[in-house]
This record gives structure tokens, C-alpha cells and sequence, in this order.
């Protein structure tokens, strides 16, 4: 039997399903393969300033934050949340992003053009990747 989606956010995934996270060994990387047979390599940083968060994406668009000086952040651990998502600790301590498996997919689908408008956010903002030194 098969179900129709109906497109909204909340639910099960209506994706493609992962079928492997690996965290590379310098843990600056999170690799994300799915059963559609795509497989996307996620730098840390990526994911740290993509954060689905409160913290970083606010209630709502208006409130969205640009977050600098990530550009050596690295992955602790990953924490499954149900079936249906994965909690990332980065080295910063940041840790209440929930990435859900379709928001995973989005992030690797979408990650040129989500990079380049951080880039063009931080040089807006005259921000820095780079974390400034006390």
C-alpha cells in the first residue's frame, strides 16, 4: 500500500532516506548517503552555520542569524533523534540543531548557491569565517 505525500514539513520523511552518515576522521567532514543514490560531503562549518537551531535560524526569516568564525569548527558526536533525524555536537558546544534526513538532503542539494549566500552575507556584514583572537 502505498501513501501520497502532502508536502509539509512535519511527518515522516517523504525524501530519500540515508543509508549512511560517517563522520570523516578529522571530523570536519559529515558524509551523507542516501537511497536515491546520491551521497553529499558536508564540511562542519557548513552544517554549524546552516544549523536548523533556534539560535541561528531565529522564529522566523526576519530573525535568521549569520554566524562567522566557524571556519574551523569541528563534529564531537552525533546523536540519533528517533528515526527521523541526527543531532550534531560541533566543538563549540553548539548543540540543539536537529537535522532532519530531508533537511540533510536539501543541505547537500543545495549547497553551492547556500555557501556562496553565506559568503555574500558575511561580506555584507563585514564578517569573517575565521574566529577573531582575544
Amino acid at each position: 500500500m502505498s501513501s501520497s505525500s502532502t508536502g509539509g514539513s512535519s511527518g515522516p520523511s517523504t525524501g530519500p532516506w540515508p543509508t549512511e552518515l560517517r563522520l570523516q576522521k578529522d571530523r570536519k567532514t559529515l558524509v551523507v548517503s542516501f537511497d536515491s543514490g546520491e551521497s553529499f560531503e558536508l564540511p562542519a562549518e557548513y552544517l554549524r552555520v546552516r544549523s536548523p537551531s533556534a539560535e541561528v535560524q531565529g522564529h522566523s526569516p526576519a530573525e535568521r542569524r549569520t554566524v562567522a568564525g566557524k571556519r574551523d569548527v569541528a563534529i564531537l558526536e552525533l546523536h540519533p533523534a528517533g528515526n527521523y533525524a541526527v543531532r550534531i555536537v560541533f566543538d563549540d558546544l553548539h548543540s540543539t540543531g536537529i537535522f532532519s534526513w530531508d533537511y540533510l538532503f536539501e543541505l547537500g542539494q543545495n549547497r553551492a548557491k547556500y555557501w556562496r549566500d553565506y559568503l555574500d552575507e558575511l561580506a555584507e556584514k563585514g564578517m569573517s569565517r575565521t574566529a577573531a583572537t582575544h
